[in-house]
């Protein structure tokens, strides 16, 4: 009896187990595998475990499902972070993972592995400029912006067209008027044939006949960009792009760059500041160099440093207007070969005119550069000035001595000793004796010899009616009468005279009178 109990109980526990090891074989991801050495294998990404495949082909293929996934979801190239390793056994039996699921598990173990995601985006170069937006349609928002600010009514459009003269891919700005000859079916009216001839010819005869002011269509009629715009596809990371509002500050608002200006005959500083529209001390200041004040000499060919307001990328445009306005007639000048450039006499003084005018006004950003015009009626004439200038090159003026130490300045001063002036008519240089001294200007001496405090002293008279003093000589080497020319040795540096110690005393005279020296030497 207990034999029989013991078989029944060991039948029923075999069939148990078998039963079991039929059903796993059978329940859903188990799969029996066939003994031919590694064929199971664990996937493991940036050292996370994903799950089971049956073989490493199916785990790159995986891998690269995931990436697409991602890269769908973004316009540009993303860069990840991805280290995949397999791990390969041999097993009888094996719970492999939803494909689909495996995926899924790696797309988001690679989100959280971006490193950098390249945007598709948008280059626009103007000159050395240039700034990165994130679609083309921000770029052509940008552009017609800067033509909007003086397209007030919308005239004009501005195209992105293929630049043939760059490489693929490059595109460059035209602007173009709009269509505004549309029938109501949308429908372009052109003219052909004998009418577009026809019309040529009337068009011709109408503007060869003299216009009244009410004929003349008055406003915009051409804009154009003055720098060449390029625009070229890029993929740039997020931190490298401009949103449309930043890349129109930076475009068209108008940002300060340093100018010269070259300055002509009649200029004076306040004239200037009001020609380049910037205050006279600004210029003063941006000048520090050559300028003291507002006074300070100028000299036609100099250039002076101006800030001029402008916008990255500038805009031309051409409108016609109608004004009624005072205006002045040209100057008359009246050339005297016997004076200096610096030498002029007024005859007639001028007085404004009148009239009403239309015009073809050409502007660059906001800055009138060229007027030309189409009809004028004076309704009271101006009277121009008539000025008698001379055509020579005045004289220039050099520093008569090789280095040397300033000691005195022109103007007040406390007298060094007794029988000195306390206001100083030149300016003296320390510099042994002996030192040479040579003619600041060409020109004839006037005088050589002793001249009481200046001890020995040589006068110079110059062919622009100046005249040039060298005192405390020590030796004159020039006589009454001579012709010397500039930077000629004319004596030695010294100390006679009313005198503390060796040095040159230097004067320049201007109608009889002593001038800053330092103000006239090149």
């Amino acid at each position: 009896m207990n034999f029989l109990t013991k078989k029944l109980k060991l039948t029923y526990i075999m069939i148990s187990f078998l039963t079991l090891f039929v059903c796993t074989l059978f329940l859903d991801g188990y799969t029996v595998f066939r003994s031919e050495g590694e064929n199971y294998f664990h996937i493991f990404l940036n050292g996370t475990p994903i799950g089971a495949v049956k073989d490493e082909s199916t785990a790159e293929k995986l891998l690269v499902d995931a990436r697409r996934e991602i890269a769908s979801q973004s316009d540009g190239i993303v860069f990840i972070d991805v280290d995949m390793s397999v791990q390969g056994e041999e097993v009888i039996w094996g719970r492999l993972d939803d494909e689909e699921t495996l995926c899924r598990r790696m797309a988001e173990i690679m989100r959280g592995s971006i490193k950098e995601t390249m945007h598709h985006s948008y280059t626009m170069k103007v000159n050395e400029y240039m700034v990165n937006l994130g679609s083309i349609d921000d770029v052509q928002e940008l552009l017609q912006a800067a033509v909007d600010k003086y397209d007030t009514e919308g005239l004009f459009e501005v195209n992105l067209i293929g630049d043939p003269s760059r490489e693929l891919g490059a595109l460059t700005a035209q602007i173009v008027r709009r269509e505004d000859d549309a029938d109501e079916n949308g429908m372009r009216y052109v003219a052909a044939g004998v009418e577009s001839v026809v019309a040529q010819i009337g068009e011709e005869i109408y503007d060869s006949s003299e216009k009244d002011f009410d004929d003349f269509e008055l406003g915009l009629k051409d804009v154009n960009f003055s720098e060449e715009v390029e625009i070229v596809e890029a993929y740039l990371p997020q931190s490298r792009l401009s949103t449309l509002e930043q890349a129109m500050d930076e475009v068209i608002k108008e940002q300060e760059t340093v100018g010269e200006y070259t300055i002509v005959s009649g200029d004076t500083l306040s004239e200037i500041a009001i020609k380049v529209n910037i205050p006279l001390d600004k210029i003063v200041e941006l000048n520090s160099d050559r300028l003291e004040d507002e006074n300070s000499t100028i000299r036609v060919g100099d250039k002076l440093v101006i800030t001029v307001p402008e916008p990255e990328l500038s805009v031309e445009r051409m409108e016609e207007n109608y004004y009624e306005e005072t205006y002045d007639a040209e100057i008359i000048y009246i050339e005297n070969n016997d004076w200096y450039t610096n030498q002029t006499v007024v005859h007639q003084q001028p007085r404004a005119g009148f009239r009403k005018i239309v015009a073809d006004v050409s502007y660059l950003n906001d800055k009138e550069v060229s007027r030309e015009i189409l009809k004028e009626e004076i309704l009271m004439e101006a009277v121009p000035k008539i000025v008698e200038r001379g055509t020579k090159i005045p004289p220039t003026y050099i520093k008569p001595i090789s280095g040397g130490r300033q000691t005195s300045g022109f103007g007040p001063r406390k007298a060094p000793k007794k029988g000195a002036s306390t206001y100083h008519k030149g300016v003296d240089w320390a510099v042994p004796t002996g030192t040479s001294v040579y003619a600041s200007c060409g020109g004839t001496v006037a005088k050589a010899g002793w001249g009481s405090g200046y001890g020995y002293v040589v006068y110079i008279d110059h062919e622009d009616g100046r005249q040039t003093r060298y005192g405390h000589l020590s030796k004159v080497l020039v006589k009454s009468g001579q012709k010397v020319k500039q930077g000629e040795r004319i004596a030695l540096s010294g100390n006679t005279g009313v005198s503390t110690g060796p040095h040159l005393h230097f004067e320049i005279l201007i109608n009889g009178s002593q001038v800053n020296p330092l103000k006239y030497l090149n």
